[in-house]
């Protein structure tokens, strides 16, 4: 049965809506909806096996980011088609039979663009956009097509149950540095009120041109290119059974921060 819980702080930055398995036939896609399948707490919890496929997945949004069943790597979501770089950094096309225990789409739509015309390394760029959109509340999904150069992924091998918690995971997760690439960097932006739910910031992923390599993105330096944001404005969850929405904004911030390769 569906529900819907809008939390005071959420007020203002967006509508959100909690779904159970069986309410998914009956939520709409809307233009400015960012659609999630779980939470981030679930998955901080090892909560690794989805059910929710890639092709109804995909029917949610055209852009977007996550992983697979297991953990088996990153996913990338671009231009309505679904990537996957494992544990070894090679670059694949899942079958949409495969399941996802966290993912997050949007039907992405440019409502702004910004010019990356000088080099800017993460921390840069993302202030950069930060003070562009003036708004710290807003969700805001992110592509940057353009040329990168000491660009560093990880992605995680797949595993096997009984899970671990993500953070033994990322432990021990593969990382590579590029020296310069080509390619897109999708992702969200989520205000901290959001922790337990999604990555508090910027929650990035990156696919190479030729779909020859990619990410999860620890760095960068974006050396030219294009930001082209998508603001939206409510965030639909699918809980899986016996996964719960908990409570916005109420999360271990260094755990998520160290899951996700950001600095203390």
């Amino acid at each position: 049965m569906a529900r819907e819980i809008i939390d005071e702080r959420l007020v203002g930055a967006l509508h959100l809506r909690a779904l159970t398995r069986k309410g998914l036939a009956h939520d709409p896609v809307e233009e400015k909806t960012v659609y999630q399948a779980s939470t981030l707490s679930a998955l901080m919890e090892g909560r690794f096996e989805g059910d929710l496929t890639l092709r109804e997945l995909l029917a949610k949004g055209d852009l977007g980011l996550g992983t697979v069943s297991g953990l088996g790597g990153e996913l990338v979501v671009l231009d309505g088609e679904a990537w996957l770089i494992d544990g070894d950094g090679q670059v694949l096309r899942p079958p949409l039979t495969t399941t996802t225990p966290f993912a997050v789409v949007t039907p992405f739509r440019c409502d702004a663009s910004l010019p990356v015309d000088e080099p800017l390394d993460l921390g840069t760029l993302a202030r950069r956009i930060d003070d562009f959109l003036g708004d710290p509340t807003a969700i805001v999904a992110v592509r940057l097509r353009g040329r990168f150069r000491e660009l560093v992924v990880r992605s995680v091998r797949a595993q096997q149950p009984p899970y671990p918690p993500l953070l033994e995971v990322t432990a021990h997760q593969t990382e590579w540095e590029l020296p310069e690439a080509s390619g897109t960097v999708v992702g969200f932006r989520f205000p901290d009120t959001m922790a337990s739910l999604d990555v508090p910031g910027y929650h990035l992923h990156f696919l190479g041109e030729k779909a020859d390599c990619g990410g999860h993105v620890l760095a960068l330096t974006a050396v030219e290119g294009l930001v082209e944001l998508h603001l939206e404005d409510t965030l639909h969850v699918e809980l899986p059974a016996e996964v719960g929405l908990g409570e916005p904004g109420v999360a271990d911030r260094a755990g998520i921060r160290r899951a996700e390769g950001k600095e203390t």
